[in-house]
């Protein structure tokens, strides 16, 4: 039986965000900080891309 390569990846990132999180919840609120932070900035540009496209895409 072949094992699912990207079942098994998930398994390891879950193994490895549950051992995170109990060894230092501190250190994986910032994680979880950072990553909310990356979407937020991702969305902003996105937002301002949009506006700019809706404006004629003029400098």
């Amino acid at each position: 039986m072949a094992v699912n390569s990207k079942k098994v990846a998930v398994y390891v990132l879950a193994v490895f965000v549950l051992y995170v999180v109990i060894t230092d919840p501190a250190k994986a609120a910032d994680y979880v900080q950072i990553g909310f932070e990356g979407i937020s900035d991702a969305a902003k540009a996105i937002g301002d891309f949009m506006t700019w496209i809706a404006n004629g895409g003029d400098s």
